[in-house]
């Protein structure tokens, strides 16, 4: 990126509002081109859909989820912790965790109310007499998708409480996937359809990206959690982790 260029993208996130005189101190240590990749991701994310976990214990799983919901826009993921701690494997992840917003939720109960009072629908992965496979699925409302366990599934009491089940049609004797391939599946053919069927209801509001944005710039950067006095555990209590490069900043993939 020229010279010109690096100055013509400062410009535009100072007009639109993204970049402030209050926080000079912090984008002025990230490069320009750092600044352009972060805006162009956040203006393809997504909250129309969203990903919740109930007791995924397999930290690979859990972080080949996280990676699929970051290379698709999906911005929010919420976590029920199950027999193990959340740990997703941080060489999995690829640094994709750092950029979404994770919650965790104490019960399986909590999580769906709490997405439900949101204006989401929850739909549990779930092979049942009344699931409706996921190309039917009506993703004209914000939807939240559901993944249970790796070795029982989705519980009786996150059946009961949501608002459906879907499946992916398979057509081989194994009529089941590994959790992150179904997630991964789930969230390309959602996000596409999803895309197309609300058009800019899609995406974040400009409010949103603003928000978004700046928690990336003073998060994203272990040398700018260092300079603001941030520690990780504040880090990761926003829905982040506290992952450097051998440079000793993170990494923007």
């Amino acid at each position: 990126m020229g010279e010109y260029q690096q100055g013509d993208i400062v410009k535009q996130l100072i007009s639109e509002g993204f970049l402030t005189e209050k926080d000079d101190l912090v984008w002025k240590t990230l490069r320009p081109e750092r600044l352009k990749r972060m805006y162009e991701v956040l203006k393809q994310r997504t909250r129309h859909i969203a990903v919740l976990l109930e007791a995924v214990d397999d930290g690979h799983n859990q972080a080949a989820v996280l990676r699929s919901a970051d290379a698709f826009g999906v911005q929010n993921v919420s976590i029920v912790v199950g027999r193990a701690p959340f740990s997703p494997n941080r060489k999995v992840t690829q640094s994709a965790h750092k950029w979404l917003t994770i919650e965790r939720q104490p019960t399986i109960e909590a999580a769906i109310k709490t997405a439900q009072e949101r204006g989401y629908q929850v739909l549990a992965s779930h092979l049942g007499a009344d699931a409706v496979p996921l190309a039917e699925v009506d993703l004209s409302q914000p939807t939240v998708f559901l993944f249970g366990n790796e070795h029982d599934g989705v519980t009786e009491e996150a059946l009961e409480m949501a608002d459906g089940n879907f499946i992916i049609p398979m057509y081989g004797f194994v009529q089941s996937l590994n959790i992150s391939v179904a997630a991964a599946i789930t969230l390309h053919q959602a996000t596409q359809r999803a895309r197309e069927l609300v058009g800019d209801a899609y995406f974040l509001t400009p409010q949103e990206q603003k928000e978004l944005f700046h928690h990336w710039l003073i998060t994203s950067s272990a040398r700018i959690r260092r300079m603001l006095g941030v520690n990780g555990q504040q880090v990761e209590h926003d829905g982040l982790f506290d992952v450097e490069d051998e440079n000793g900043e993170d990494e923007l993939g």
